[in-house]
């Protein structure tokens, strides 16, 4: 059964955007990269990370409570790597932070063949995977991952919060070979928070083996969710402890106490002196040159072979097998067809909560037009 959206004009939805970071105090550049994040994120289908999530997160842990700081200025930190740096972000918004990183990994690559940039004393810069495909879009093997800013997942075989989602991004550069960058980006729980809420929004359950309630109980209940669960039981624990402690040698802090805590036990226990609560960043790109031989078989070029390598994976009566990044590319196609970016009716809602929050006119949603998909 199709699913009816409304259809949002892109430039007004960036120009509400601008206006929600400005009238929190954001810069102007702030600002527009805060609008071009969610931009991409709304263009590519991505419900969990739009700006209603941003300035969700922003509220709860940002510019409202001092975990992010506006107008900040990153701090380059001297080393003696040439294709390695290290940023202290200084609690700047996230998405501005990230955009650089990428960047600056991307002219690393260009120099040394790959180039990577951590991140200390960062706030969250929400969906990894649109930065690794924007850079999988030049040309590059991109990869990210960051530290979330609540311990809200239970490890494999516990019952209390001591991870973040830790979500993991990849992006390759296959647009020539399947006509979209392969995306792989998922949180190490079985779902995202942002899934949670937007469940919630909607009036629907979670799948089964997401989450649990504050006893610890399994549930499907999104308003009953209180505690989230690592995907693939000790595999998803396993990544998600991998990037715990990737975040503690970069410079991160317990878990439990990232974002002032998450569990109502730890708020209670108090913050302890000297302890930080930020998160920790980790950018990292190659370029495809760097690591090719060039002796693809039957003299095939890079594009060639790569996509001689899908054709295999996806024959052998495997073609109805979907590739990571494909349903992204879709909903890219959607919105595009469309004219504008899509928000169901609960989140036109929510788009002019912020509009009533910044002084910004609210959308009407009846007037605008509905695209299905």
């Amino acid at each position: 059964m199709a699913t009816p959206y409304h259809i949002v004009p892109t430039a007004a939805h960036n120009d509400l955007v601008r206006a929600a970071y400005l009238h929190r105090g954001y810069t102007a550049a702030e600002a527009e990269d805060a609008a071009r994040f969610c931009e991409m994120a709304s263009a590519h289908g991505i419900r969990t990370h739009n700006a209603i999530k941003a300035l969700h997160l922003d509220h709860l842990f940002g510019s409202a409570t001092g975990g992010c700081k506006p107008g900040a200025e990153i701090r380059v930190v001297e080393k003696k790597f040439a294709a390695s740096e290290v940023w202290d972000a200084r609690l700047k918004l996230g998405q501005s932070v990230a955009f650089r990183a990428m960047e600056r990994c991307m002219e690393l690559a260009d120099q040394y063949g790959i180039g990577q940039v951590s991140v200390d004393n960062a706030f969250h810069y929400l969906w990894g995977g649109g930065y690794v495909m924007d850079a999988a879009k030049k040309g590059y093997i991109a990869y990210t991952n960051c530290t979330s800013t609540l311990a809200e997942v239970v490890p494999f075989g516990g019952k209390f919060p001591v991870l973040g989602t830790n979500p993991h991004s990849w992006g390759l550069p296959t647009q020539d070979a399947c006509g979209f960058p392969v995306v792989i980006d998922w949180a190490t729980s079985t779902v995202a928070m942002g899934r949670v809420q937007q469940l919630k929004r909607e009036g629907k359950p979670l799948p089964s083996g997401a989450a649990v309630d504050a006893e610890g109980n399994p549930t499907t209940d999104a308003n009953a969710a209180a505690w989230l669960l690592p995907f693939g039981a000790h595999k998803g624990y396993g990544l998600s402890l991998l990037i715990e402690l990737m975040g503690g040698m970069i410079g991160g802090s317990l878990p439990t106490l990232r974002g002032g805590g998450a569990h109502p036990e730890v708020k209670a226990a108090g913050f302890p002196a000297g302890e930080k609560r930020t998160s920790s960043f980790y950018f990292q790109v190659i370029h495809p040159d760097a690591i090719s031989s060039g002796m693809f078989a039957r003299g095939r070029g890079f594009a060639e072979n790569l996509k001689a390598v899908l054709d295999d994976i996806l024959g052998h009566g495997n073609e109805g097998c979907m590739l990571p990044g494909q349903p992204e590319a879709q909903n890219a196609a959607h919105t595009a067809k469309a004219g504008g970016l899509l928000f169901s009716a609960a989140e036109v809602d929510a788009l002019n909560e912020i509009a009533v929050e910044c002084g910004s006119a609210a959308f009407e949603a009846a007037a605008l037009p509905v695209y299905e998909v």
